[in-house]
C-alpha cells in the first residue's frame, strides 16, 4: 500500500508537449495504477485497479475513444 504520492515513481507520456497542456502522469502502485494531472501533481490522484487499467489500455490502443 502507498502512503503518499511522493512514494511513487511518476511517468509522463512521451506524446506530451513541452508545455504540459493536456497531460496526465501515471505511476504503478502494486497491481494498481495511479493517474494524476501533470499540471497539478499535488492535487490528488485516481487509483485504478489492474483489470480496469488493462481494459482502458486495450480500448485506447484500438482508438475506442474516438468521437463519431
Amino acid at each position: 500500500m502507498i502512503e503518499t504520492q511522493a512514494d511513487l515513481t511518476w511517468r509522463k507520456s512521451s506524446f506530451s508537449g513541452p508545455r504540459d497542456v493536456c497531460c496526465v502522469e501515471i505511476a504503478f502502485a502494486g497491481a494498481d495504477t495511479a493517474v494524476r494531472d501533470s499540471k497539478n501533481p499535488a492535487g490528488g490522484a485516481l487509483l485504478v485497479g489492474e483489470s480496469s487499467w488493462r481494459r482502458f489500455l486495450a480500448t485506447a490502443s484500438r482508438d475506442g475513444f474516438r468521437r463519431a
